[in-house]
């Protein structure tokens, strides 16, 4: 496969190819335009530069013979081979239970995760408010939606409900929100949120996304060469199922942080619980360091290479990848693709509980992000229980 075929194969993958009364309308590669391919003459033609120049294939003629195979048998039978989006069903008699019975089921499944929460040593001073139970109101807070002071209203049902046996006064809990002795409590109920869904869970993507804060930033833009200013953001990377979209590990970085310095941590965090079988990332994570770490766990890494990627021999993860992503990118893409459900991850977190997050306070802002995922897990945990049939346990 010469580098025309390879870039065709990589825009028959990517880009979207129409078929329209002059022929096939093949995107340009560097976004720029379209261009016309026909194949219906003697020898095909396309009205790129690049055919026009040389009167051979081209990679748009090459994306369009890859999109639409046609193979004629000896008997004169054409059989044309077409890509085709593949749909799911959704079991809506499932998916409608769960959604109107969630709020009463969340309750009740927050409470089992919270119950399993230690309660610090206390010494001299005012006897303190259960841990446990400032982590349920914390994460119950996140999934109402509302602020401190209407949620009061929910926290004496709640006690009424004897679900909390106190019941806090409103700044109370925000001091715990932004305490952050509770940071690493809640990325362990992220953990073992997910634990009931390790049976189904072998394949898993990664990405990050921002949620945006009530802080501005400004900055000098070096390319255009004035002074811009934009909403600042905090960045949640984490590791999902795509079976069931669970996330089974989650960190939380300023809005500078670079993608590629979480991976080994999400990745570890899910191994120490999870089967892997395979990976699947944008190419902000390819490196030779995280191929080989998947390498490691006994799983493959679907991590699409770069333009400028040198080729490499051997016997390594990386030239293994490399040749498959080269020379059988259709089956590579296959894989690659589940990462899709880690976008829609992020889509039903911000949707359900908002791409924005209340509080100003740097510990603040990670914890209540951090809950929001939880949330999610529960969320998910309902959804298995109708669709599944799984009784999730936290003992």
């Amino acid at each position: 496969m010469d580098g025309r075929q390879e870039r065709g194969l990589q825009i028959a993958t990517n880009a979207k190819i129409v078929k329209n009364q002059l022929g096939w309308k093949v995107p340009s590669q560097s976004g720029n335009g379209s261009y016309i391919v026909n194949l219906d003459h003697d020898s095909s033609f396309c009205t790129c530069p690049d055919f026009e120049t040389h009167q051979q294939k081209c990679k748009h003629i090459y994306a369009v013979e890859f999109t639409l195979k046609t193979e004629t048998n000896t008997d004169g039978l054409i059989t044309e081979t077409r890509t085709v989006k593949v749909t799911y069903g959704q079991d809506w008699t499932a998916y409608n239970t769960a959604q109107t019975e969630e709020k009463t089921k969340f309750v009740s499944l927050l409470s089992d995760l919270c119950k399993g929460v230690a309660q610090p040593e206390q010494g001299m001073g005012r006897r303190r408010l259960p841990l446990s139970e400032m982590v349920f109101a914390s994460a119950f807070k996140v999934y109402s939606g509302f602020s401190g002071r209407r949620f009061t209203s929910d926290v004496n049902e709640i006690h009424d409900k004897c679900i909390m046996a106190n019941t806090p006064h409103f700044n109370s809990v925000s001091n715990y929100m932004v305490n952050p002795e509770i940071t690493p409590i809640l990325k362990s109920l992220i953990t073992i949120s997910s634990l009931p869904l390790k049976t189904v869970e072998t394949d898993f993507s990664v990405d990050s996304s921002g949620f945006s804060t009530s802080r501005f930033v400004k900055w000098f833009n070096k390319k255009y060469g004035y002074e811009r200013g934009n909403q600042e953001w905090v960045k949640v990377h984490l590791m999902c199922g795509t079976n069931t979209h669970v996330v089974t590990s989650a960190e939380i970085s300023g809005w500078m942080a670079h993608d590629t310095n979480y991976f080994k941590p999400l990745v570890e965090a899910t191994a120490n619980n999870f089967q892997i079988a395979e990976i699947s990332a944008d190419k902000g994570y390819l490196s030779h360091d995280n191929v080989n770490l998947v390498q490691q766990i006994g799983a493959t890494p679907f991590i699409p290479f770069k333009s400028n990627t040198i080729a490499s021999s051997g016997n390594s993860a990386w030239a293994k990848m490399y040749n498959l992503y080269m020379f059988n990118n259709k089956t590579f893409m296959e894989h690659y693709h589940k990462r899709s459900n880690v976008e829609s991850v992020f889509s039903m977190i911000k949707a359900k509980f908002g791409d924005s997050i209340r509080s100003k306070s740097d510990n603040g802002q990670v914890n209540e992000v951090l809950c929001k995922v939880l949330n999610h897990n529960i969320c998910v945990l309902i959804q298995s229980i109708h669709e599944l049939g799984i009784e999730p346990s936290f003992n």
